[in-house]
């Protein structure tokens, strides 16, 4: 996958974070993945660029000091006219709390909700297309909606971003995968009453690491925490953890072949 790469609508193509304290946060993930910074749209405040190799593959910016918001990672669906998808957000119950607008000549953004109050992006591509490479340790790999049940928040997302959605028929395991062009690009997955109360519906971002063990151990050395320990999934070893402000994400050593 190169940057030049123009994502089919719905895509996740980006993933960002606000925070507090930026140049701290830059070293805890320099540290766990290797990531290096470069300056980003000066139209978004202080803001890097995380790179890998030299290809981009997330973002971090600082908020204002009077923002008391959760910190969270915030993933970035693709679309050719941020405008109109807002506009379909809107009209099918969800909420645009920032935007559209425009990122320098990057591209156009836009801050959303959906009915049920998980906050996602979406990203309409100038000359930045997003996340530059997916697959090697330090990517991002996976986006997956945590919320209280699909059926009525998958419907939203169906209708706004034209997804074929894939079922899992089980009495006990609320999943729906999303496809685009026969591709599984994101899931849906119903957690109850099992859902965090401090956290409600939530997008929850997967990074690749080499060693999913080995990276949890880092993560608490360098400040953060572990929430859920190592264990075996259907994907790969994984494990939820969160950085020294709390942002929480998943690392997976994901199966191959």
């Amino acid at each position: 996958m190169t940057e030049a790469t123009r994502r089919t609508p719905g895509t996740p193509s980006w993933v960002s974070l606000m925070v507090h304290g930026l140049d701290a946060t830059q070293e805890f993930y320099g540290a766990l993945f290797g990531w290096e910074f470069a300056p980003g749209p000066q139209q978004l405040g202080p803001y890097v660029r995380a790179l890998l190799d030299g290809q981009e593959v997330a973002g971090i910016g600082q908020l204002p000091p009077d923002r008391h918001l959760p910190v969270a990672w915030t993933t970035y669906l693709a679309t050719d006219d941020a405008d109109e998808t807002a506009e379909a957000i809107r009209c099918c119950g969800g909420t645009v709390a920032v935007g559209p607008l425009d990122a320098g000549d990057a591209g156009r953004l836009a801050i959303c909700s959906d009915p049920v109050g998980a906050v996602f992006g979406v990203w309409q591509a100038g000359i930045h297309h997003g996340t530059a490479a997916a697959g090697p340790p330090g990517t991002p790999v996976w986006n997956e909606l945590l919320t209280y049940e699909t059926s009525a928040v998958g419907k939203f997302y169906r209708t706004v971003f034209r997804y074929e959605a894939e079922p899992v028929v089980s009495a006990d395991f609320d999943y729906l995968t999303l496809h685009l062009d026969g591709r599984p690009v994101a899931a849906l997955q119903g957690l109850g009453t099992a859902l965090p109360r401090d956290r409600g519906a939530h997008w929850l971002t997967y990074f690749e690491v080499t060693d999913t063990d080995a990276a949890a151990r880092l993560v608490t050395e360098l400040g953060g925490h572990v929430l859920r320990p190592p264990r075996e999934g259907s994907a790969g070893r994984v494990a939820l953890v969160a950085d020294p402000e709390g942002a929480v994400f998943s690392i997976v050593h994901s199966t191959t072949g």
